[in-house]
């Protein structure tokens, strides 16, 4: 009918006073930004430990016992005789290289011989006890307890370890390697010079991991 301001059926919507739906929306948006800053949150922490599990994973502290036993023995950071296993054979005590280097900590047989030599056990053990994880460790520190009695220089140290105390000490001798005779500015072995970043950084890792 034409005097009839409403339709038909149709209810009248009810008074708003001006401004309240704004005041909505911005209560709505806030809400909203507080449920993303919690889930980013909730993430970042999930991220952050899901990391250093995988991390943990990949430098774990396998042979605790042993390794923490002869790096006081021996006056060593565990966390740098950590890296040095995890480098060497990755936790394998099984392991063989192709120069016929065994165990945890790699030793050639007459890298053992002449570690035994050295060594107060009086008991000369057969070369097939380097699989054994205990005594790879212990002679491997012992290695390198001996190496440290003439390189002073952790650098130079592991590229004793790696390439042999003959060839630490030609590199030393000669001013294309070394300006003093203790540290390599150059090391000509590719293999050996990338030991030599590598446990350095590896120990690095330990440490942030474990607060070693």
């Amino acid at each position: 009918m034409a005097g009839n301001a409403h339709s038909p059926g149709k209810l009248d919507r009810p008074y708003v006073p001006p401004g309240r739906d704004g005041r909505k929306r911005r209560l709505g948006r806030r809400a909203l930004l507080v449920i993303l800053a919690l889930l980013l949150a909730a993430a970042t922490l999930l991220l952050h430990f899901g990391y250093r599990r995988y991390m943990r994973a990949a430098y774990p502290l396998e042979y605790s016992e042993y390794v923490e036993k002869y790096a006081e023995y021996y006056d060593f950071d565990p966390a740098f005789l950590y890296a040095l296993i995890r480098t060497e054979s990755g936790f394998d005590p099984d392991a063989v290289s192709r120069a016929g280097a065994m165990g945890l900590m790699q030793l050639t047989k007459d890298t053992f011989l002449w570690a035994q030599s050295r060594s107060l056990e009086e008991e000369s053990l057969p070369v097939n006890e380097l699989f054994d994880p205990e005594t790879n460790i212990h002679y491997g520190t012992l290695v390198l307890s001996l190496l440290r009695e003439e390189f002073s220089d952790t650098g130079t140290l592991l590229a004793a370890y790696n390439a042999g105390i003959g060839n630490a000490r030609r590199w030393l001798a000669d001013p294309a390697y070394s300006d003093d005779g203790v540290t390599l500015k150059e090391i000509p072995y590719p293999e050996t010079a990338k030991y030599v970043e590598k446990i350095p950084a590896a120990e690095r890792m330990y440490r942030e991991l474990y607060g070693l």
